[in-house]
């Protein structure tokens, strides 16, 4: 299944409000809601212990070179953005605010020893540890365009394999409707601005099960040939090239089938703002973002800009999920 190329957008295409306009409304927003006292975020999702999974803890293993395969689910013709803006311009708000904050302060993050847990409706509960993982398919080279909901966009040559090839490992349960993520979190190796970070962490997202089955869900272990950065969401995440970048869960500890919508982080506290499915669509904005264009990270001034694609260009290969969904009410 080759991803096709789209036609080429030209540059007189509208342009998105600056990029600052962005960061200042997003970094408000936070900052809002960070100071509000008693949400449920994580007593909601039931994410006691989480912090204690992974000790000892030891630093990251990036830059180790990965073996891979080439994969025919991958973007083609597209200049890729280059390691330092993939790596130094991101978003990891366990880690800090500014694009560059992660790539300062996720060098304490244990990645050795790492495990991830499956638990809920499964046959029986299990626990796969990271080298394990790492051979339990041959590791893909995708690249991928990735579209952030900040109307920003990169694209990125990721390693991984289907997520639904451990799917299959789990042996989920008929009643397993939905796929929950959360994030590695501990409160004494994260910083968040100095704020009470229970009302956000650990993080959580979730997927509906066809989703997270779609050949295109990334279970993701690098990019660039290496083991994933810290700041990238060492040492597996998942990457979903069709939805908004909020989606693509890092630094994943369990994995959860649940049988109804489960939590999730961003759609807990601004559901108007980040829906559930968060498909990208050009023709929904999601305050304060206009979503019809965006801007392609480290391209000349006169190259950035370009039309938004439904479903970012995957339309040929996810549209059919959403057969007669209102893609405006169930975004």
């Amino acid at each position: 299944m080759l991803i096709r190329k789209p036609n080429d957008i030209p540059s007189s295409e509208i342009t998105p409000r600056s990029a600052y306009e962005r960061f200042m409304a997003r970094r408000k927003f936070l900052r809002t809601a960070a100071g509000a006292a008693a949400v449920a975020g994580a007593a909601a999702v039931g994410l006691d212990g989480v912090t204690d999974i992974l000790a000892p803890r030891t630093h990251a293993h990036a830059q180790t070179k990965l073996k891979t395969v080439s994969s025919p689910l991958t973007t083609t013709g597209e200049q890729l953005t280059s390691l330092e803006d993939v790596t130094h311009y991101n978003n990891f708000y366990e880690f800090g605010i500014d694009k560059s904050d992660p790539a300062k302060n996720a060098g304490g993050l244990p990645t050795r020893p790492w495990s991830v847990k499956i638990t809920g409706k499964v046959k029986a509960e299990k626990t796969f540890d990271i080298d394990s993982l790492l051979k339990l398919r041959p590791l893909e080279d995708r690249v991928y365009r990735h579209r952030c909901v900040e109307a920003w966009s990169m694209v990125i040559p990721w390693v991984g394999y289907s997520l639904s090839e451990l799917i299959n490992q789990c042996d989920p349960l008929p009643s397993a409707k939905y796929v929950q993520f959360i994030s590695y979190y501990d409160r004494h190796v994260e910083k968040w601005s100095g704020q009470d970070a229970t009302i956000f962490w650990p993080y959580s997202e979730g997927l509906r099960m066809d989703e997270a089955m779609h050949p295109l869900t990334l279970l993701t272990f690098g990019l660039y040939g290496e083991m994933l950065p810290n700041q990238n969401g060492a040492p597996v995440r998942v990457v979903l090239p069709w939805k908004y970048g909020y989606k693509s869960a890092k630094s994943i500890v369990e994995i959860r089938f649940v049988e109804k919508q489960p939590h999730t982080t961003w759609n807990d506290q601004a559901p108007s703002a980040y829906g559930f499915y968060s498909n990208v669509n050009p023709d929904v904005d999601t305050v304060p973002w206009s979503q019809k264009s965006e801007r392609r990270i480290g391209l000349p001034f006169w190259q950035q800009h370009r039309t938004t694609l439904m479903f970012n260009g995957y339309g040929d290969q996810v549209a059919s999920l959403y057969k007669g969904m209102d893609l405006r009410k169930y975004y």
